[in-house]
């Protein structure tokens, strides 16, 4: 079953875990209790088109791939957390702070979060604007209704370059808190998870792949909504939002974007994908054929 990616909804570091998953549908259910309209959104047109069909299929395969191919070659972040503390070492001799653990747990926490938040933006900005790249992004933009699965329709090649991504930022992190405060370090948690990704589950995060547009109000200067990411699936804005939680990375470089209208999105990307096998080989077609990039600005 492990292959298949059941293991994902019992596990509470998975976007879909069960009690993630159940908030969500808490949370839809008060909206649309206050929203009728968005009932329109839950029919057998959507969670029966071809793309959610795809989705549902591609996750299984996508799951397989990760674990028998990708994961057991790619970088560790615990891998980098050891060079990176005999690089200072080698390069500073032996330091030590005495801190209380309460403030280094603290510390550690956020300047994971911080750092893993931060480098998400970067790389999936970049996935926006290479050409190259973005051939394999669309794959996750070509769907054209979304659903909790979508978060996973994610080409192989973006799995493995996120993969380092996370392995260099957080491996390095870890070292340097390692180097200056011992190997007894650990993250804030909740129920045993880290309490920034708890809560970031609890709070909806499986709506925004979805057809909920649930706002955060203010907060949304600070965090980025259901609605927000929304935006960023739409055509015409796909090359805003680009943040994984935090807004203010988009803020800051200039990629915020926002809009008052109620009216409905249009999903999907300047291609179609219509089975798993073309979504794993059409980015490579794409590149030998030469095909052109044309970026979508909000």
């Amino acid at each position: 079953m492990e292959y298949l990616g059941v293991e994902y909804f019992f596990s509470a570091s998975q976007r879909i875990y069960w009690l993630y998953l159940l908030s969500a549908l808490l949370i839809s259910v008060i909206y649309i209790r206050f929203n009728p309209e968005i009932k329109s959104y839950f029919t057998k047109g959507v969670l029966l088109h071809h793309c959610a069909k795809l989705d549902y299929g591609y996750f299984v395969v996508v799951s397989a791939i990760k674990i028998g191919l990708i994961l057991p070659f790619i970088l560790s972040s615990k891998d980098i957390s050891l060079q990176t503390v005999f690089l200072l070492q080698e390069q500073f001799g032996y330091i030590h702070f005495s801190v209380e653990k309460l403030w280094v747990v603290i510390g550690y926490t956020l300047s994971v979060f911080l750092v893993n938040d931060f480098t998400r933006y970067w790389l999936h900005r970049f996935m926006h604007e290479s050409p190259l790249l973005w051939k394999f992004h669309r794959v996750h933009h070509s769907a054209e209704v979304l659903n909790p699965l979508t978060f996973y329709r994610v080409h192989p090649v973006e799995n493995i370059l996120f993969g380092l991504r996370y392995a260099l930022g957080v491996g390095a992190v870890t070292g340097i808190f390692i180097y200056f405060f011992g190997a007894n370090i650990g993250v804030v948690e909740i129920a045993g998870m880290n309490a920034i990704t708890f809560i970031f589950g609890m709070a909806g995060s499986n709506l925004r792949h979805s057809h909920i547009p649930l706002r955060y109000g203010v907060l949304e200067r600070v965090v980025i909504s259901p609605f927000l990411h929304q935006l960023h699936h739409a055509k015409k804005s796909m090359n805003t939002n680009y943040g994984s939680v935090l807004s203010i990375w988009d803020q800051m470089f200039k990629t915020y974007y926002v809009t008052q209208s109620t009216s409905k999105l249009v999903f999907g990307a300047d291609v179609k994908h219509t089975t798993v096998l073309e979504v794993l080989y059409e980015p490579f077609v794409s590149i030998l054929n030469g095909e052109k990039y044309e970026k979508n600005i909000a």
